[in-house]
């Protein structure tokens, strides 16, 4: 196949823009050369999304690229940590599988810390043997973010048997260090991890970069951080990358990296320091296999109606047209394999939810409570007076002092349960088995009927997002480990957006309650956390308590 497209070309190593034309032949740039007609659209690099975990698209991976390509990116970043948990290498094979069924460039890692932590139940374990089988693979690009930092600085010998058999075999390792600094941060860097997309001040990010970290700037459907690093591009523009980490279905319908370039131009940011961060910087941290409009490269570009807002003309990859004026070309799939999965547990009565007074140590009269926060994967601590009735603790919708609980979905347990605040329900129950990083079923809600009814029907389903309020009840199923549809892309986000608006009428006022409500289980991610095994103190690395019924 040969053709030719002329625009005006974004040169972002040269750092200017002229009238060109580029040769496509056979999926490969053949010349680009300047011509005298200048043209209104612009020709530049596809977008790459730097630290993604397909999983929190609720899409699988073909579904997921053909978003993905409307808004013009060519390339992920990928952590398959999620489906890791809950299949182990299966899952992570099931992900590069389907995700070669797609003219899209996903690069995918071996995850390093399967499960997280010890102090929840995920559904595999992957030591430094299975690591090492999964880092020889042509497929695999890079060791996953290494979560488990104390493990790094107390020199946990499978996790550090891990890194080293990266750094050997020349493969990126990535970190995940919320808060980490000085001392301790420095011992962490010099372990070999190259990136951190936890950053949430510019301190923190400064902190990193003179360590020699290089900054994912992560803008995603929970965790917003643009705002607080965008500056970090006018001076280490060849440091940075953009980054979403977790994308719900209806934010990636509505945009992705694209919208990010838009921000940062309007911001004053120069346009060549931007896409620098936006299409080059991950191809070379990582090697991608993404072309960058240079003769010989693969044919991986986009065409843009302008360098303001970005809209998306045409995608290309591997010189193949996968999207044009919002439309996507790449057809609907097939998931390769059988569906896979790990749900093991029966139904729950209301009784499993009750919390009795006796059952938390108060001083004085008070109980630890997660104070959730919009925006932000961290939480807070509060110490409020519970609400007792007849010996049991209950929620408390009026000071919006709501109980969350933690259902093991790999065996029959005790509930664990807590209290939160800041989800702001009025009524009812939302549930979900997105609930990272062991995705075991978390729940949040008004009164233990509800909580019940919402988790039963995840169980029921084996997996998805539940809305529970009276009779009325909402289910977004999520048959492929829990975590996943294989439906039309278009369609989850469809069911997503109006699931959300339901929790939303519920009476929270939180931007995005499901995806917030799957982070509430995230032990790694600092202050206070419920896994299926109690509350979980992420500052001391330690259960405060544990609440089981």
């Amino acid at each position: 196949m040969e053709y030719f497209v002329q625009g005006n070309l974004v040169d972002v190593f040269a750092g200017r823009i002229y009238a060109a034309k580029v040769h496509v032949l056979n999926g490969k740039i053949a010349s680009v050369e300047p011509t005298e007609h200048s043209a209104e659209h612009y020709i530049l690099p596809g977008f790459i999304d730097a630290h993604v975990h397909i999983e929190s698209s609720m899409l699988i991976p073909s579904e997921f690229a053909r978003l993905a390509v409307v808004h013009g990116t060519v390339a992920t970043v990928s952590d398959p940590h999620e489906i890791a948990n809950v299949c182990g290498v299966t899952g992570v094979e099931f992900m590069i599988e389907n995700g070669k069924t797609v003219p899209f460039k996903f690069c995918f890692g071996a995850p390093s810390c399967v499960p997280a932590t010890v102090f929840e139940t995920s559904g595999a374990t992957l030591d430094a043997d299975a690591i090492e089988r999964l880092l020889m693979d042509g497929d695999i690009g890079y060791l996953t973010e290494v979560m488990n930092f104390p493990g790094v600085l107390n020199q946990d010998q499978d996790l550090m048997k891990k890194i080293a058999l990266a750094r050997r075999i020349g493969k990126p390792v990535d970190g995940h260090a919320p808060g980490l600094r000085g001392e301790a941060l420095r011992k962490y860097v010099g372990a070999g991890i190259s990136t951190d997309h936890e950053c949430f001040t510019q301190e923190e990010a400064l902190e990193k970069l003179g360590y020699g970290m290089k900054i994912l700037i992560r803008e995603g459907s929970a965790a917003k951080n643009f705002e607080a690093l965008v500056c970090l591009i006018d001076q280490y523009s060849e440091r940075v990358m953009f980054c979403s980490d977790d994308k719900h279905p209806d934010s990636l319908a509505a945009g992705h990296i694209n919208q990010l370039c838009a921000r940062a131009v309007a911001k004053g940011i120069d346009i060549f320091k931007v896409l620098r961060a936006a299409c080059i910087n991950p191809v070379e941290h990582y090697r991608l296999k993404v072309g960058l409009l240079k003769s010989g490269d693969p044919a991986d570009f986009l065409i843009v109606k302008d360098l303001t807002n970005f809209e998306v003309l045409k995608t290309y990859i591997d010189g193949r047209l996968v999207a044009e004026n919002g439309r996507t070309y790449i057809p609907r799939g097939k998931h390769t394999g059988d569906m896979i999965n790990n749900f093991n547990c029966s139904k729950k009565t209301a009784a499993d939810f009750t919390v009795p007074a006796s059952a938390i140590s108060v001083s004085p009269k008070e109980i630890p409570v997660i104070e959730a926060r919009d925006g932000q994967l961290i939480t807070g601590t509060l110490y409020m007076e519970p609400k007792i009735i007849d010996g049991n603790i209950q929620s408390d919708s009026e000071r919006d002092l709501l109980k969350i609980a933690v259902v093991n979905r790999y065996q029959n347990a005790p509930v664990a349960t807590a209290f939160i605040k800041n989800f702001g329900l009025k009524t009812g129950a939302i549930a979900s088995s997105v609930a990272h990083d062991s995705h075991n079923i978390v729940a949040v809600g008004v009164d233990e009927a509800s909580i019940c009814s919402a988790v039963n029907l995840l169980i029921n389903s084996k997996g998805g997002i539940s809305l529970v309020n009276g009779k009325e009840e909402q289910l977004l199923a999520l048959p492929v480990g829990g975590l996943m549809s294989d439906s039309d892309g278009y369609e989850v986000a469809r069911k997503y957006s109006e699931m959300d608006a339901a929790a939303k009428a519920l009476g929270s006022e939180l931007a995005s309650p499901y995806m917030t409500l799957s982070f509430m289980s995230l032990l790694v991610i600092p202050e206070l956390k419920l896994s299926d095994k109690g509350l979980f103190d992420g500052l001391k690395f330690r259960h405060l308590y544990t609440i089981v019924t």
